[in-house]
């Protein structure tokens, strides 16, 4: 059934890797630590890479393009493509786009919906690679979006990805077959390092800081975050901070 086949649902939510090697992977690198580590994981599943980064005005959009373009760098992957949504800055709503928003200490025992959320965000990104994947032939998507963030962000959870899963089923051509691999959701993040290192990802070219572009601040939720998932996983952050990470008591 092409496009409408259901056997993508079923892959949706593992984030498994099919029998055979994916042909062309489209993979969303953000130029974060879970996107870094997606992408080493597409890089042993897929005989082929696409890198996406989608800006959206973010505040540190110029740094995460860097990151971008160092980890694709890495993998010695030539076709990549960067685009702007400057859309997502106009609506406004987040912290990450909206200047006379602040970016909040990071509180990781709240289970509110953080002011970094930027509204609907990953249903843009996974529009923009599923319309490059019908056009470059490509058959899975790789996005490193993680169940544990999904208290803070509606768009990380498991059933978003397969209800979009669905979307793409109905929504592309009949011949068309393009599935979500999301295959960090289930991880915690100390579990996304040991994965990383595990693989050999550039973690040390990675860039998660909310706020900041030369030194991390370590004081937003996505510092928090990456220093004690880091602290967990009994390894030491390679991306400078501030002040020395060790004093994060997260």
């Amino acid at each position: 059934m092409g496009g409408n086949d259901e056997s993508a649902l079923e892959l949706c939510e593992a984030g498994e890797a099919a029998e055979e090697p994916a042909g062309l992977s489209i993979c969303l690198v953000s130029g974060g630590m879970d996107s870094c580590v997606t992408a080493a994981i597409a890089r042993e599943q897929s005989k082929t890479l696409a890198f996406l980064h989608v800006s959206y005005r973010q505040l540190t959009e110029d740094r995460e393009r860097l990151a971008f373009e160092n980890i694709a760098d890495h993998y010695g992957v030539e076709h990549r493509l960067a685009v702007s949504i400057e859309s997502l800055s106009v609506i406004g709503g987040s912290s990450l786009t909206d200047a006379t928003i602040a970016v909040s200490a990071a509180d990781l025992h709240s289970r509110r919906i953080p002011a970094s959320y930027v509204p609907f965000r990953n249903a843009h990104f996974l529009s923009i690679a599923t319309s490059w994947a019908e056009v470059i032939g490509g058959n899975t998507i790789y996005i490193g979006a993680v169940a544990e963030d999904s208290s803070g962000y509606p768009d990380c959870r498991p059933e978003f990805y397969k209800a979009f899963q669905e979307a793409i089923n109905l929504g592309t051509k009949p011949e068309t077959f393009i599935r979500i691999s999301t295959p960090v959701i289930n991880l915690s993040k100390p579990e996304i390092i040991g994965t990383g290192l595990r693989l050999g990802a550039p973690l040390d070219l990675t860039w998660s800081c909310y706020q900041a572009s030369e030194l991390a601040c370590g004081e937003c939720d996505s510092c928090a975050l990456r220093l004690r998932a880091f602290r967990l996983a009994g390894s030491e952050d390679p991306i400078p901070y501030v002040l020395d990470s060790k004093r994060f008591a997260y």
